[in-house]
């Protein structure tokens, strides 16, 4: 008597379309949580300046975070998600991912190479999430500690930047809600 082989290659075959399936979801949720807001880079922040000035952008904005923290898991699930902040922010800004405790390489703004944590450390971070504006001399043009209270909150800091307000006033001048929320408890 011969024995079948199908039984094994059927099992395997559910595996695999069992593994698909896994990864199609996950991925998913993962766009869900505001990964479509980032571009996609090489880690070369000097040549993503002259990409976006191609592109007629304002400047970069990097979020500087690590992984496990509530706030820039937060920002991720209920903000940067928002398809009017993504839509905003990807018209006027190149917007990239920095991790703070990182090794991976990047080029910096002067053409040198650095760890993501010692990007971090140059850029004056200090705490996570950072919002750092980068304009295309690459020279920051605001840097914003923490996470905002919400999706208009955040598109209202991108607005502050865009149009260029941060070289006359402050954040809580320009959106004096932002003041209010922060001195609250």
């Amino acid at each position: 008597m011969r024995k079948s082989s199908s039984s094994p290659q059927l099992f395997h075959g559910f595996l695999r379309i069992l593994t698909l399936i896994f990864a199609m979801l996950t991925s998913g949720m993962a766009l869900a949580s505001g990964d479509r807001f980032f571009d996609a880079g090489l880690g070369d922040f000097r040549a993503e300046l002259a990409t976006a000035q191609k592109e007629g952008k304002r400047g970069l904005l990097l979020m500087f975070e690590a992984e496990g923290c509530p706030y820039c898991r937060r920002m991720r699930e209920q903000v940067l998600s928002h398809d009017e902040v993504q839509v905003y922010f990807r018209r006027h800004f190149a917007v990239f991912s920095v991790d703070v405790l990182g090794d991976v390489r990047v080029t910096d703004f002067t053409g040198a190479e650095v760890s993501e944590k010692m990007f971090a450390r140059s850029m004056r971070v200090r705490g996570t999430p950072t919002f750092i504006f980068v304009g295309l001399d690459g020279k920051e043009l605001t840097h914003y500690s923490g996470a905002t209270k919400d999706a208009r909150e955040f598109l209202q800091l991108g607005r502050y930047v865009a149009e260029g307000r941060y070289v006359n006033q402050s954040f809580e001048q320009f959106y004096p809600e932002a003041k209010a929320e922060r001195k609250k408890p």
